[in-house]
């Protein structure tokens, strides 16, 4: 048995995890350690504590929800009309996004660096073509919404195969993965694929060199639409919610000892890249990342499953606010780190105005005009009513960044 009705729970953790981002994006200037695009001249560890707890699994759980999302919309949609929509409600934002919401980034960024003209003498410089950082053309924070098409790009004819009649050998596989704590074998591609690849290739988000993670990510996209096509694996999830919590929480404390003991391999090693208890250590990064998956998503079937007249607002405001959040963050954070008020005052003030500032351009500028919604990759108002579901009173799945929009 397949599940074909939307489920509640996605939209709530989605939720979530936005507000994790924006939690996420705003400590950026006071992390210590870490480089960003604004920085306060005083930084905090806890704030840099904070950040590293979040990175460890909120991407993850974003793409998890992405392929889930994938699945119901396949319900509907041929692989060719999956792959057309996809472009619709992800590549116009982008293009949109790195010609006019992100520029102001590097422009405030430039300012701190010593430019000294006006944004419209920078703006031209864009068009240059040159790559950010060496450069001014970037998509920054929008590099999500590029990994999320090119996936969807080539897992459409997989997908198509999983929820075909022709899929269902595959279907007993997963019934096979629900059974006991098998489930707990879909880390296993992601824990191979991140210890062999990561310290060659680190994080860069730039799509052609990010080989580590380019395939890292995709393993979490294509888990959560494997695990949303077979209810027996989503109860799995769901059964083994607490141990999955423990093996997040344990996990956790592990490397924490580790970094704050200074027992990292970089530290105990100067041949450290070729020992192999290196590869343990870096294997705990994809456990983590994969235990609070499974614990939040278990959690959230079990607790979240509620539809709410909300949603429907919800789920139009949670994509734009995703592009515009990062831009705000940076202007206020280039004015913000100038006065002299504590790094929390500054910190909440920030998360505080973004969330007004995005909740009102969406609300006043976005939400009530066609173009907009179309730049923002929203639904038009008659596409909007159509996808209302009789018995959730919500909308079905708005196909963008694991339902985000």
């Amino acid at each position: 048995m397949r599940t074909t009705s939307r489920q509640s729970y996605l939209d709530w953790l989605r939720l979530l995890a936005i507000i994790g981002v924006l939690f996420f994006h705003a400590a950026q200037p006071f992390a210590a350690e870490s480089q960003w695009h604004i920085k306060n001249n005083e930084t905090s560890n806890l704030y840099l504590e904070f950040n590293f707890w979040l990175s460890r699994f909120r991407m993850h759980l974003l793409f998890f929800i992405s392929g889930a999302v994938a699945y119901f919309i396949m319900q509907r949609k041929s692989g060719k009309q999956f792959v057309g929509m996809r472009f619709q409600r992800l590549m116009v934002p982008l293009l949109f996004g790195m010609l006019v919401i992100v520029p102001p980034q590097v422009y405030m960024e430039r300012l701190t660096q010593g430019f000294k003209g006006n944004f419209f003498d920078f703006y031209p410089s864009i068009f240059k073509g040159i790559p950010y950082p060496k450069g001014n053309l970037s998509w920054h924070h929008l590099w999500f919404i590029l990994y999320l098409f090119v996936y969807d790009l080539l897992a459409a004819p997989l997908f198509a195969w999983i929820i075909s009649p022709g899929g269902k050998k595959f279907a007993m596989v997963t019934t096979w993965l629900s059974q006991n704590k098998r489930m707990y074998l879909l880390c296993l591609p992601a824990i191979l694929v991140f210890t062999s690849l990561v310290l060659r290739y680190p994080e860069s988000n730039d799509l052609v060199n990010d080989l580590a993670y380019l395939p890292y990510w995709f393993l979490f996209m294509l888990s959560g639409f494997v695990c949303i096509s077979n209810p027996l694996l989503m109860g799995a999830i769901e059964r083994n919610r607490r141990l999955s919590l423990l093996v997040a929480f344990l996990s956790v404390v592990m490397i924490n000892y580790l970094r704050w003991n200074h027992l990292e391999p970089s530290d105990l090693w100067t041949n450290w890249k070729v020992q192999p208890l290196t590869y343990c250590y870096l294997a705990l990064y994809p456990i983590i990342a994969w235990s609070w998956v499974l614990a939040l998503v278990g959690y959230g079937k079990k607790y979240l499953n509620r539809p709410h007249k909300a949603l429907t607002y919800i789920n139009q405001a949670v994509y734009p606010f995703y592009i515009l959040h990062q831009t705000v963050i940076v202007i206020l954070a280039y004015y913000v780190v100038q006065v002299k008020d504590s790094i929390e005052g500054k910190y909440f003030f920030i998360v505080a105005v973004t969330f007004g500032v995005c909740g009102c351009l969406f609300h006043l500028l976005i939400r009530p005009y066609r173009v907009m919604r179309f730049l923002f990759g929203m639904k038009g108002p008659v596409e909007q009513k159509k996808a209302m579901t009789v018995s959730g009173q919500q909308p079905t799945v708005m196909p963008v960044l694991g339902a985000l929009g």
